[in-house]
């Protein structure tokens, strides 16, 4: 389900262009052509490239919301690294809304809240970069933060020197309460204040990694896809969706786990966007926290690094327990999520009860995540074939369980007893070069969540696909075979003709344009023999609707797919 977002309230309701290179990297892994349209990543003031890796830290929002001081931003920033924690990488301590007053000083300058900062904004800063942190800042792209404090509207120039000066390095910005401007759409508005900022960091003198709030403002609207084509070009990171669930300290027992699956679920279907220098961001961590469990936790931690998300905490770093230290600090799963290829995982299938979900890493290994959605312990496996690796004589695959530390070797299938709500996770090493040259693989999904299947598993030329409930069965999972060729079963997703309205079927593989498709950006399939797109047939979500092509149009749901890729 959706969880409404349980923070500052949003006046307006409102995955980024993936770097070029590596988009040319994943969709010629993927067999598939790289989408034309995109943008360069921002960089720094220099052309140097920020962010290679998702951010790490920590922030005091959806712990405290307003409820901190000077004290509070310092007591975490201590126990980080107290905790150990900001030597595995949670390294910047952020400042969200409420830090600054309502009104601009008469020179048009931010003013400290100083009840809450009684020595001021540089001073917190210095203390931070004394502990070997870096130092993050909120701001609003509108004319009043969330919070109803000043925002940074037309003094983008003004505040990103401010914030330059006082030795940020990076910054949020948010998207409450931008105004109407004549002769823009809302879309227009929003990129124009975002490059705005964007270009006066970068003019500022210092790297300032940019945190985009832009498109949680357009979730669920038909321009989603647009923003997240263009936050890349100005910043590093981006909000796309509903903020996680807050502390309620007044209920802090309440479960905030509905909030964590609904960022994870409008998180992973977007993995085209991010890459090296540019993040999805599902929102901050809260494992440790009140409100999950330890197996809960534990699963936000494992597909947060799946995903390649920003794993940015957002608790009370000193009350944490150890053992919450400990998963949070989990070498092996952090190095999973600072991975340098920077590829985020896909979902193989699933099946209402299991998520299994793979990522490639740099050195040839795949990172698996088996997540239980229910509420029981189940026993869950998956195979080396399965997540990606090519098998055959003589391959072996060492597999490691990150939460257990241990080790295993086999020539097939691996996995673990998963508890309620938790998620196994592991790390898979071919034993040869040769054992890990294998092919993307796994579920196509798309209008509400559902999958194109094979309709009945049946190979005869010219049976229909169809969108069908994810099943996580072999007829719903599709290979990306290398050329240009969308695979199940042995056969080949087909056009079987050229105008708009024709079926799409699944029918013996051979050459032809009518079974070549180039994946966009946007999220289209668009067919080579026509240069329609992929498209649920009136836009249906009904089990058993056949899919067709179809005109291109505007981010329609029914023509926006996630691909194994």
């Amino acid at each position: 389900m959706r969880v409404t977002p349980p923070r500052k309230t949003r006046l307006r309701r409102s995955t980024i262009q993936a770097v070029g290179l590596l988009a040319a990297v994943l969709t010629a892994a993927a067999g598939l052509a790289a989408p034309a349209e995109g943008s360069p990543t921002a960089t720094s003031g220099d052309g140097a490239q920020l962010a290679l890796t998702p951010p790490m830290g920590w922030n005091d929002w959806a712990h405290y919301q307003c409820d901190f001081t000077e004290s509070t931003i310092l007591a975490n920033a201590n126990a980080l690294v107290s905790s150990g924690l900001a030597a595995k990488g949670y390294n910047t301590v952020t400042i969200d809304d409420c830090w600054m007053r309502t009104a601009r000083d008469s020179a048009g300058n931010l003013q400290v809240d100083t009840t809450r900062f009684p020595d001021g904004m540089p001073y917190v800063a210095n203390k931070v970069h004394a502990l070997g942190l870096k130092f993050g800042i909120y701001e609003d792209a509108g004319t009043t933060t969330c919070g109803g404090y000043a925002g940074s509207w037309n003094h983008w120039t003004q505040d990103a020197n401010l914030f330059a000066s006082w030795g940020v390095d990076y910054v949020k910005l948010d998207g409450c309460n931008l105004p109407t401007v004549a002769g823009q759409t809302e879309v227009q508005t929003y990129q124009s204040a975002y490059q705005q900022m964007g270009a006066a960091m970068k003019a500022s003198g210092r790297d300032m990694v940019f945190s985009e709030s832009a498109p949680a403002y357009f979730e669920n609207t038909a321009d989603w896809n647009d923003v997240l084509g263009w936050v890349g070009q100005y910043g590093q990171l981006w909000r796309e969706g509903y903020d996680v669930a807050t502390y309620n300290a007044s209920n802090p027992t309440a479960s905030r786990w509905g909030s964590v699956m609904s960022n994870y679920g409008y998180n992973n279907p977007i993995h085209r966007y991010a890459g090296p220098g540019n993040w999805n961001d599902p929102d901050f961590l809260i494992a440790g926290d009140s409100g999950l469990t330890a197996a809960e936790s534990r699963s936000q931690i494992a597909l947060w690094a799946e995903m390649a998300a920003p794993m940015i905490l957002s608790s009370d770093v000193g009350s944490l327990s150890s053992s919450s230290v400990a998963d949070l600090g989990n070498s092996d799963i952090i190095a999973v999520d600072q991975d340098s290829l920077g590829h985020p995982g896909y979902v193989v299938s699933q099946n209402g009860t299991l998520d299994v979900l793979t990522r490639p890493l740099a050195n040839g290994d795949r990172a698996v995540a088996i997540l239980n959605r229910s509420g029981s312990t189940v026993s869950a496996s998956t195979a080396a074939t399965t997540v990606g690796f090519a098998g055959g004589a003589g391959c072996s695959y060492q597999v490691k369980d990150l939460w257990a530390g241990t080790s295993s070797t086999t020539s097939g299938t691996f996995g673990a007893s998963v508890p309620a709500h938790g998620t196994a996770m592991f790390r898979v090493s071919p034993s040869s070069a040769a054992c890990g040259a294998g092919v993307n693989a796994g579920q196509i999904s798309g209008i509400a969540g559902k999958c194109v299947d094979d309709s009945s598993s049946s190979t005869t030329d010219g049976n229909p696909v169809i969108i069908y409930t994810c099943t996580g069965n072999a007829n719903q999972r599709w290979a990306l075979s290398g050329d240009g060729t969308v695979r199940t079963l042995g056969k080949c997703l087909h056009a079987a003709g050229a105008t708009a309205g024709s079926a799409v079927d699944l029918s013996t593989c051979n050459g032809s344009s009518a079974q070549q498709w180039t994946y966009q950006r946007s999220g289209n399939l668009t067919n080579g023999a026509s240069g329609l797109c992929l498209d649920v047939n009136g836009g249906g979500s009904t089990d058993g609707t056949k899919l067709i092509v179809w005109s291109c149009g505007h981010n329609q749901d029914n023509q926006v797919w996630s691909l194994p890729s």
